[in-house]
This record gives structure tokens, sequence and C-alpha cells, in this order.
């Protein structure tokens, strides 16, 4: 799958950040703007990429701190409203007026707060394993392990420090996956050690710099009411332990317009989005939807 590499000055600080670009069968073709997950970075969809790459256009961001993009100076700027605030600059520097979103985890927080800002900008919203409850239990194992962390010295040793995180998650993956995994999350630096491709400050999100004390997530079922009649798909990892099963029937209650779910077996978070049940449903939605 060939894709460009697209630098870009971010709306908060003028740093420089970095999106992939695959391009669709014309200029004019649907764009999907997918976004990843804390710790992630462009290469979390590089999965789900080989199923769409030629059919869209996919902008696919490595958000601010994370992938070839710049650190921050200032930690407060790792946040949702930031980070949407780039997704807007990227889009119109692309001269793309509207298109379809798919977030990942953080990324689908990042939607919800786009929707709000620019409600006319989205044809569609495809929320990976998130929602507008956070059950704590997740939130406390993510901020668990994102900060920092030593160097690695092999990529065996990073698809094992990958499996620690992530083995409940995927609970089928073999040596070669976990490999794979750690290829898309990690980054090799010139000295040849292996790090994770995030800056160890994003995890300053989670707690309160004066008390110390963890952050509680606002409530956002007023940004989900505020998504109204537009077509939504909720995909939901069967053993997640951030998206529970209850909210995902919420979502749906609360929403006019086109809900789809999806529930993948044996995945807990997040979901990588190249499953057999999201291809079969996420496919005809976004041939529905998108445009």
């Amino acid at each position: 799958m060939d894709f460009a590499v697209h630098r870009y000055r971010s709306a908060c600080g003028g740093l420089e950040l970095a999106a992939r670009l695959y391009p669709g069968p014309t200029d004019a073709a649907p764009a999907l703007l997918m976004m990843h997950g804390l710790t992630r970075n462009s290469a979390d969809f590089e999965p789900l990429a080989a199923h769409l790459a030629g059919q869209y256009r996919l902008v696919v961001p490595d958000q601010r701190g994370r992938g070839l993009s710049q650190w921050d100076p200032e930690p407060a700027n790792y946040r949702p409203d930031v980070y949407a605030g780039d997704m807007f600059a990227l889009l119109d520097g692309l001269g793309i007026v509207r298109s379809t979103w798919i977030g990942t985890s953080m990324g689908g927080l990042m939607a919800l707060v786009m929707n709000a800002m620019r409600p006319e900008a989205a044809s569609a919203v495809v929320f990976n394993d998130v929602g507008p409850v956070l059950d704590p239990a997740g939130l406390a194992r993510i901020g668990g392990y994102v900060g920092p962390s030593g160097p690695m010295t092999s990529w065996d040793e990073a698809a094992a420090r990958c499996r620690a995180i992530n083995a409940e998650a995927f609970p089928d993956f073999g040596k070669r996956d976990w490999l794979a995994f750690a290829e898309r999350t990690c980054i090799e630096r010139e000295d040849g050690l292996i790090d994770f491709a995030y800056d160890p400050a994003i995890a300053s999100g989670f707690e309160d710099s004066e008390t110390g004390d963890a952050i509680v997530p606002p409530d956002l079922w007023p940004l989900w009411d505020m998504l109204d009649a537009k077509p939504v798909m909720a995909i939901r990892g069967a053993l997640s332990d951030l998206l529970s099963a209850a909210t995902v029937v919420e979502m749906g209650e609360r929403h006019s317009g086109p809900f789809a779910t999806v529930e993948v077996p044996r995945r807990g978070h997040a979901p990588l989005l190249d499953e057999p049940e999201v291809i079969a449903a996420l496919l005809p939605f976004l041939a529905e939807y998108a445009g």
C-alpha cells in the first residue's frame, strides 16, 4: 500500500505534524479521516488501510507527540480539543470540507469534540471501542502503562513488552502477530534501541498536575447527543474493559439517526479493524454513508 507522508503545521503552537495520505481512485473520492488511540500512531490503521486503500482517500495522522509528529514542549496541550484543532488544520490544508471520521479510543473522543466544533464537516462517524462513558477499570489499566519506560534492545523484546501490556485484549495472538504489533507501535532510534513511538508526557492527562489525583472524565453524553441524526457505527471488542455493552445499547437508544453496531469476539481494547466481523459491517456502512 503506497502512501505519502504529508507535513503540516499544527493549529496550536506551530508544531510540525505528519499524516499518511493514501490516494483514492480520483481526487474527488470520499475522504476518510482515521484517528488513532492514546499511545498509537498512524501505523495502527495499516490493517484496515489494506481493505480501503484505492477506494477512498485515506488521511491518517500522527497526533502531536506520536509517530513522525513533533513532541509538544507543553504537555498540557495533549488533550482532545487541541488534537481536534490540529485535525481541522490538516483537513483545511488538504481542501477537504467534508469527510467520514474513524476514531479508535482517543480518536473517537476527538471525533465527538470535532463534531461539536463543526457538525457539518462529518458525513458519518465510526467509533472503535469508545463511547460517552469510559469504564474506570480500562482507564486505570491504560494509566498504569502509559508514560516513561526504558528502551528495548531488540524487536523481540519490543514484541514481548507489547504482549505484556495487551495480552488480555488479543488472547489469540501468536509470536508473529505480536511482532507486527510492535512494529506498528514502536520506533527504532538512531542508536539501534527501540522505544514506543510517543512522547511519555502524554501521560500527564491522566492525573491532576497539582494534586496527583486521577482526573475524572467529563460527562460526554451532551457531545454524543450532538451527533443527532448523523450515521454512526459503534464497534466494541467483546472483551473490552473501556466500553461496556450497556453503554453501546444506550448510545443507540439516544441516537436518532442510522446506528450500526459490531461486537468483535475475542478482542478487547481495541479491535484492529481488520477482523472479519468488522470488515463485513464497515465496508457496506462506508459505501452507503461516506461521501
